[in-house]
């Protein structure tokens, strides 16, 4: 009995510690360890097979990252391996999109997808199994997971108009998004203060509305100016090098070109395009202004601004013109034509406006907008593309194929869903990711408070919609906004570790989601931060990001 009692413990002791190896975030759907535990050790004599020629981004992105943080890469092999091999294949019956299988055993690593992006996936399940310590011999424990998906849409959203930010960390930040199986990257490349695509046609959208004569200090309306030109933008071909980046990450990069609001760096460039391009930029009286306040300019502060476009037929042929150069740009079947936050004081006293929307038929400036909307959509729809725009489009009647994204709230989400469109999940409450995640933050932040735990709490598909209309939810995104985020460091901050969270609630089945499961994997996951050198918010600090 003592010796059938002592085997009992010994079995529990081996698959609790191989359990406490796997740490994986987003949870699997499936995670079978063996009872008698064990593992294989992946060093410089490690091979890798890739068995067919469309997995080949996975394994140069899995040697990239074994050679950036442990020093080597896996040795390429033909079809065959000698034991202490990492097999990439697909499994051609396998019907989820994104799944994939791995086993880790004594025979060798083997990672089949479903598709080629399951593979992908299964590869950052292996990364997160290595060490969170650099070592010569990385020791993987034996495992077995089966996984896949649950939302087609897992996307993360960076602003670079409030401020720019270059490509390669536009690349480190698509990298963030691989590492926890996102793959869509919302890319918020014009607004008020700044315009930052290169678009030929129209090159005083860079040379003027790329650039601001200061910036504002301090919390909004500012205690001051900085007095400092700032700016900057994406040529094509860096535009183009970015999504070949994103691409082979399996990320689809989605931009947005913001209409008919947001729209003052564009105007700086070319008056004509306001409704009354003779008066000059108006800017909030206790903001401290740098420069030149006469004629049209680009903003200095934050906020929403009365001066948009106007709906006229010079503006549209400006916006299709924009699209012209933008569309061959982006593979993304999707283009976000903004829409949210559009003051309509200007079309109120415009008399070309009020004239118009005689003409057609419009009985208020929201109808005026979703006119505007809707002319912008058929154009966009007419390339073969179909637009998000921000819930606001939904203000005087949606555009007939629009995709809603739902920040105010969900309220703009669940009455899309019930009108039959498609919803994208990004509520201020729960994944905007420019709010404070501590109290009280060391850092100038917009304000809000929205903790890791609470990103974890978050369900993408809303109570008030039954089972057929949960089925127009996407997925979600977070957001980040940055008029007060000016480094790459500290954009990590705010994403870090919330980004974990949110990867975990887009992907794992809804019924696994437990937080007295996922903290001491979010623990083992920041140790994984410290590997990566990234900059990420305090854990335990009084009110910190886990304990609320």
């Amino acid at each position: 009995m003592y010796r059938k009692l002592t085997i009992l413990i010994v079995l529990c002791i081996c698959c609790y510690s191989a359990t406490a190896q796997i740490n994986l975030i987003p949870k699997p759907s499936k995670v079978t360890i063996p009872a008698t535990g064990g593992s294989l050790t992946l060093n410089e004599g490690t091979q890798l097979v890739v068995k067919s020629p469309v997995l080949q981004n996975s394994a140069d992105f899995l040697n990239d990252y074994l050679i950036q943080f442990y020093g080597f890469p896996l040795k390429s092999r033909g079809a065959k391996g000698n034991g202490n091999t990492v097999y990439l294949s697909l499994n051609k019956s396998g019907k989820e999109a994104g799944g994939y299988t791995l086993r880790v055993e004594k025979a060798g690593i083997y990672i089949e997808g479903n598709d080629a992006e399951g593979v992908f996936y299964g590869v950052q399940s292996l990364i997160q199994l290595l060490p969170s310590e650099k070592t010569s011999g990385l020791k993987i424990p034996y495992v077995s997971i089966s996984d896949a998906p649950r939302f087609a849409y897992r996307g993360m959203h960076l602003d670079v108009a409030r401020h720019f930010f270059p490509v390669s960390f536009v690349k480190k930040y698509i990298d963030y998004l691989a590492l926890h199986k996102m793959n869509y990257f919302h890319w918020h490349l014009t607004d008020d203060q700044g315009w930052r695509i290169e678009i030929k046609k129209y090159p005083k959208l860079t040379q003027v509305g790329g650039y601001r004569n200061g910036t504002v200090i301090g919390h909004f309306p500012g205690t001051g100016n900085d007095n400092k030109r700032y700016g900057g933008y994406y040529t094509q071909e860096e535009v183009k090098d970015v999504v070949r980046y994103a691409s082979k990450r399996y990320i689809t990069v989605v931009p947005e070109i913001e209409m008919p609001g947001h729209a003052s760096a564009a105007i700086a460039a070319y008056p004509e395009l306001s409704c009354f391009p003779e008066e000059s930029t108006k800017f909030p009286p206790k903001t401290v202004w740098s420069g030149d306040t006469t004629g049209k300019q680009v903003q200095q502060t934050w906020g929403v601004f009365e001066d948009v476009f106007a709906p006229t037929e010079k503006t549209f042929s400006f916006l299709q013109d924009v699209i012209d150069e933008v569309i061959p740009l982006f593979p993304s079947k999707y283009i976000h034509i903004g829409g949210d936050e559009c003051p309509k004081d200007n079309w109120k006293r415009s008399a070309f406006c009020q004239q118009l929307m005689k003409e057609k038929g419009l009985k208020d400036e929201h109808e005026l907008q979703s006119y505007f909307i809707q002319r912008m959509e058929k154009y966009i729809n007419g390339k073969g593309k179909t637009i998000i725009g921000w819930d606001e489009i939904l203000e005087g009647g949606l555009a007939p194929n629009a995709i809603v994204m739902s920040w105010r709230g969900e309220e703009g989400g669940i009455a899309a869903a019930k009108q039959n469109h498609k919803v994208i999940m990004t509520p201020g409450s729960h994944v905007y990711f420019d709010h404070s995640q501590v109290k009280p933050d060391d850092s100038l932040t917009i304000g809000g408070y929205t903790t890791v735990r609470k990103v974890y709490s978050y369900e993408p598909v809303p109570k008030e919609l039954n089972e057929a209309q949960g089925k127009y939810v996407m997925g979600a995104q977070a957001n980040v906004w940055t008029e007060y985020i000016k480094y790459p460091s500290k954009v990590q901050y705010q994403i870090f570790p919330r980004i974990s969270a949110l990867s975990e609630v887009l992907w794992s089945p809804k019924q696994s989601r437990d937080w007295t499961d996922f903290e001491p994997r979010l623990r083992e996951q920041i140790k994984r931060y410290d590997l990566w050198k990234v900059h990420y918010g305090t854990i335990d600090h009084g009110q910190g990001t886990i304990d609320n």
